[in-house]
Order: structure tokens, then C-alpha cells, then sequence
């Protein structure tokens, strides 16, 4: 049966934005699970239905596989990430959302959209479609212009992690957020949705970029009509997306992130600052995608070298495009940070070189590919794991040291 025939059988939440999608959507199934129903998500990690995975990619055929599955075994509740691609392709139309959620707006995907503009026309088709409910992020500016286009009698909810930039009335904001190695916390500013959370909201995944991620699913969850209390447990339990600051060593504290955009880089690399320890230092290695987006390589190579004490610069997935030329353009933004910048286009060499740098004190990210198990060089796909490069190069330096 047609995806699109089966659309009554559910209730369908949806994420869109540049940064968070995954894990939104990912948050969102954890409150259905939390309340006892059967947890079915797509996402571009792939599809899933009570724990099943059916699909590695958010395919078409994926899609359609999900939730035939789904409606066999009686899932009421859908979590779906929404890419733009997908958007511009007409899939709100045919399948349009109960609940759409907006996690933000920022350079992405540029090379397939042409214009920040057109990019963010794509997005808003999801809360053109929107049926019951839209979750907005007051902290970006997109927001204003996608509340003028939500359907009339469509509810329309607010909350924001940082200070407002749109003026809107917060159904849930954040007064303090705390992010350790071990977590995070959220203090929330009082409203009725607030109140029926507690007040706060402790997550395991470890950086303050979640905690709006975790506002948008929380409205998202009580507007679907859940508990408040299972809302904030569904929360609370999850224990994070495959790829995002995923902690792999200590000592030095070694993370993967799939940080591949200025702003997402920005954030890991700030995040990095904050959790390091008195006298450490940050390391990050990263490349650009080959075959994408141009303009942000010279971005992406600013903000490391602004933000960071060691830059080794790496390749990608450089598909057809030469990863030398790639990091010449990611360089050419690197000049002026005061960073140590080093290039070496060998990613499994790069890591191995970054981690021979650290100290026990200092942060290592490995950033751009997160989850990915492959590097795409020309059109072949080879087995590469940043996850289990890392850990292989911390533990040939710890026997190396002992």
C-alpha cells in the first residue's frame, strides 16, 4: 500500500532545520516509547520501527517501508525527519505532519538550493502542510517568517534555548542550561508547560546545543497530548544520536561529531572550550565534502582556527573533487585564527596525528562524519569509521606510553 493511503492511521511529527533534526525526531520516539506506545522514526540515519531497523538510509523506498511496517504492528505516532531535499520534492503535501518542528536555520546544502533564500522556501513547505500543531525556535530568525505562513486554526508553540531574536510568546524557554561530561540540565523559565515538566529537564547527551533540541520535543510531546511527566522521562532517558559528540577515550578526551556546517562546528568546537580542563587544550581535525557546497569550506576553516589550539585539516568524503584542492579552500579561511593549522589529507593519518598531539588534559574532536562508516573518494565507498580510528590511535599511544 501507498505511503500516502495510510496517513490517517498516524499521527505524523516532523523535524526540519539545518542543525538537530536527527535528534529531535529521535527525542520525540523516546517520549512515544516512554509512554507506552509502539516508537516507530525515520531519520537520515535510517528507519526504525519498535526497535526493528529496516533501513540504513531515509530513502523513498525506506520511507514507504516503515510505515507499512508500522501500520501492520499499530504505531500510532510517527517520528519523521524532514530534509529539504525531500521538502522541495513535495513530501509534506503528500504526507503533511500532525506536529512540524523547526530547529533553526543556517549555511547547508547551498550546492542543491542555490540561495539561503530558496533553502528556506524548501523548509517551509513542511509548516505550509501543518495540521494541528508548529514548534518554533524563538532564537532564529527564520521562525517570523514561517509563522506567516502557518495554516489558519493551526497551533502555534515557542521556545527558545538562547535570547529571543523573534518576539513571540515562550511556551518554554530555558533560564540556565549546565552542560558537563556527563550531561546536561536545563533550567526552564516558569509557564504552564514548565510546570507540567518540572521545571527542568536533565539529559544525558552532552552539550547546550541539546538543550533546544529538548524544548522543541518536549512541545512537540504535549501537544501530541502526552504527560508532562512522561515527556520529561522520555527526555531524560535518551541517551543520544550515533555521531553526535560521541564520546569515545579519556585521557585525552576523545570525541567523534558530525559537525559538517560553520554554525554546527562553531557550536562543538565552543562546546569542547567549555568542557575542558584548566590548562587543556582543543584539538580538532576536520575536511569538507567534496561535491557540495564551496562557500562554507573557507567558513569552516575560520571558525576552527578562531576557536581552536590545534587544526589538522583532512579530507572528507571528497567523491570526484580533488581533496587537495578542498583543502586549499578550507585554508584559505584559516589564516588568520590563531591556531596551529596542519593538513594532512589522510584522514586515518590525520587522526593518528592528532591524537599523537594531545595531552591527558586536553579535547580531541574528530568532526564532519559522525555515524558514517564509509569515506566516499570518487565513487567508491570504502569501510572508514571515525569512532574506531580513534579509539585504535588512543589505545596504540597508550601502549606506546606504558
Amino acid at each position: 500500500m501507498n505511503a500516502s493511503e495510510l496517513r490517517p492511521r498516524f499521527r505524523v511529527v516532523c523535524a526540519t532545520g539545518t542543525n538537530g533534526k536527527t535528534t529531535t525526531t529521535s527525542l520525540v520516539e523516546a517520549i512515544v516509547r516512554e509512554a507506552g506506545e509502539i516508537p516507530a522514526r525515520v531519520t537520515t540515519l535510517g528507519a526504525w520501527v519498535d526497535g526493528e531497523h529496516l533501513a540504513d538510509e531515509a530513502t523513498p523506498e525506506a520511507f514507504e517501508l516503515a510505515v507499512n511496517r508500522a501500520a501492520e504492528r499499530g504505531v500510532r505516532t510517527l517520528a519523521v525527519e524532514t530534509t529539504s531535499q525531500a521538502l522541495q520534492k513535495g513530501f509534506a503535501a503528500a504526507f503533511p505532519p500532525d506536529v512540524a518542528i523547526f530547529t533553526n536555520l543556517t549555511r547547508d546544502h547551498l550546492d542543491a538550493h542555490g540561495t539561503l533564500e530558496e533553502y528556506l522556501a524548501a523548509k517551509a513547505q513542511l509548516f505550509l502542510h501543518a495540521r494541528a500543531a508548529v514548534v518554533l525556535n524563538a532564537a532564529d530568525e527564520a521562525s517570523a517568517l514561517l509563522r506567516e505562513i502557518v495554516p489558519e486554526g493551526v497551533q502555534v508553540r515557542w521556545y527558545a534555548a538562547r535570547e529571543p531574536v523573534v518576539d513571540a510568546p515562550l511556551d518554554l524557554s530555558a533560564t540556565g542550561v549546565l552542560a558537563g561530561r556527563d550531561g546536561t540540565r536545563v533550567e526552564l523559565a516558569p509557564s504552564d508547560a514548565a510546570r507540567r515538566l518540572g521545571g527542568e529537564l536533565s539529559l544525558r547527551m552532552v552539550g547546550d546545543v541539546h538543550a533546544a533540541t529538548a524544548l522543541g520535543a518536549a512541545l512537540a510531546g504535549l501537544a501530541l497530548g502526552f504527560d508532562g511527566e512522561v515527556v520529561r522521562r522520555g527526555l531524560s532517558g535518551f541517551a543520544g544520536v550515533p555521531g553526535r559528540f560521541m564520546r569515545i577515550t579519556d585521557e585525552p578526551l576523545g570525541v567523534v561529531d558530525y559537525a559538517h556546517t560553520p554554525d554546527a562546528l562553531s557550536r562543538t568546537i565552543s562546546l569542547a572550550r567549555r568542557l575542558v580542563a584548566p590548562g587543556g587544550r582543543v584539538l580538532v581535525a576536520f575536511g569538507c565534502g567534496g561535491d557540495r557546497d564551496q562557500g562554507k569550506r573557507p567558513e569552516m576553516g575560520a571558525v576552527a582556527a578562531a576557536l581552536a589550539d590545534v587544526v589538522v585539516l583532512t579530507s572528507d568524503n571528497p567523491r570526484t573533487e580533488d581533496p587537495e584542492a578542498i583543502l586549499d579552500a578550507i585554508l584559505a579561511g584559516a589564516g588568520e585564527g590563531p591556531a596551529e593549522v596542519l593538513r594532512i589529507s589522510d584522514r586515518r593519518a590525520a587522526i593518528e596525528r592528532i591524537i599523537s598531539l594531545a595531552r591527558p588534559s586536553d579535547i580531541v574532536v574528530v568532526a564532519g562524519k559522525g555515524h558514517e562508516a564509509v569515506q566516499v573518494v570518487g565513487s567508491d565507498a570504502l569501510p572508514f569509521d571515525d569512532a574506531t580510528v580513534l579509539a585504535a590511535a588512543a589505545q596504540r599511544k597508550k601502549g606506546t606510553s606504558t
